[in-house]
């Protein structure tokens, strides 16, 4: 596995992070500023980044049939981490930070880092696969994400409508459609200037994400950035506790090494920007959050690497119950 694409992409996110700290110092982006940046990303550049996501892969018997085994695996995998977040955070006090705390537990940055990571570390399919991951992702984004975030509060109200409708589910559903068109009409295209305004703004999503974190970050001190045990224990959990837990686990079960080695790469990512976006709109702890995101995503520059090898030396052990041929 190559982790050079992974290592220069946390660099480059960083830097955009930095310029972002620089800005908010010198109140370029102050707090108005990046509540609209944040309302710009969640409601155009990320339905772009679903859409783009699935549009991208060619349609065939068999990536359809992959598609649906990623879904399985991706739904799976974020309930499971929402039960896991949900007991860790029990022990918080604070209500907001116990909120964010429990999101960036569950939600990481599959889109923005994952799909160029996982692209290089699984050259063959990767970046198809974690396309899929992004389509949950962004559908319990707004289920499991915004239920945490509303939970006690009346002024976010959670309904059937907001669950089945909503900036995750109806860019999912558009995508598919267009990714299954072929199958009825083999010689169907987008036209050029369709999917390179998709690409466009979807890339978006990057660099304006990171510039927020950054914006949000500059109000704090250093001590307040690096000193905080909260944001150590999410960490833990985020980067190392549950990736580890999910390689064991499939493990065990008896998974190909390639579903061990993904679930385990996809679940050791750091928190999504997404934290930060959400608690941005929603006013719920946002300094704190764009902490967590900045810790985690600079911790991730070790701990994925680390990860990783580990799972690498668990997938050669022979401790599988079954043998499940996916």
């Amino acid at each position: 596995m190559d982790f050079s694409a992974f290592l220069n992409t946390v660099i480059t996110m960083f830097v955009i992070l930095i310029v972002g700290f620089v800005l908010g110092k010198t109140n370029v982006i102050d707090s108005t500023a990046s509540k609209k940046l944040s309302k710009l990303i969640v409601t155009v550049a990320q339905p772009a980044l679903i859409i783009n996501s699935i549009i991208s892969s060619p349609y065939s018997a068999d990536n359809l049939k992959l598609a649906a085994i990623s879904l399985i695996f991706a739904f799976a995998m974020h309930f499971i981490m929402a039960l896991i977040a949900f007991v860790a955070c029990l022990k918080l006090k604070e209500a907001n930070e116990r909120k964010i705390t429990e999101f960036a537990m569950v939600f990481g940055n599959i889109g923005f880092l994952g799909i160029p990571v996982l692209g290089s570390l699984f050259p063959e399919n990767g970046a198809f696969v974690a396309s899929f991951f992004v389509v949950s992702f962004n559908i319990l984004l707004w289920i499991i994400g915004l239920g945490i975030i509303a939970r006690g509060r009346d002024d976010i109200k959670m309904n059937v409508k907001k669950v089945l409708i909503n900036k995750g589910t109806v860019p999912s559903l558009i995508g598919f459609v267009v990714f299954l068109i072929p199958a009825v009409f083999p010689q169907f295209a987008l036209p050029v200037f369709v999917t390179k305004s998709v690409s466009y703004i979807a890339s978006l999503c990057t660099p304006v994400s990171m510039l927020i974190i950054g914006a949000l970050l500059a109000p704090r001190s250093m001590k307040d950035i690096f000193g905080s045990g909260k944001v150590y224990y999410l960490c833990l959990f985020k980067l190392i506790v549950i990736p580890l837990f999910f390689c064991f686990t499939l493990k065990l079960l008896g998974f190909s090494d390639f579903w061990v080695l993904f679930v385990t790469a996809v679940s050791a990512m750091p928190s999504a920007t997404s934290t930060s976006m959400f608690a941005e709109l929603y006013d719920t702890a946002p300094g704190f959050s764009a902490q967590g995101v900045g810790t985690s995503t600079l911790l991730s520059i070790g701990t994925m690497p680390l990860i990783i090898l580990i799972a690498t030396k668990i997938v050669e052990w022979d401790i599988g119950l079954f043998n499940i041929p996916i």
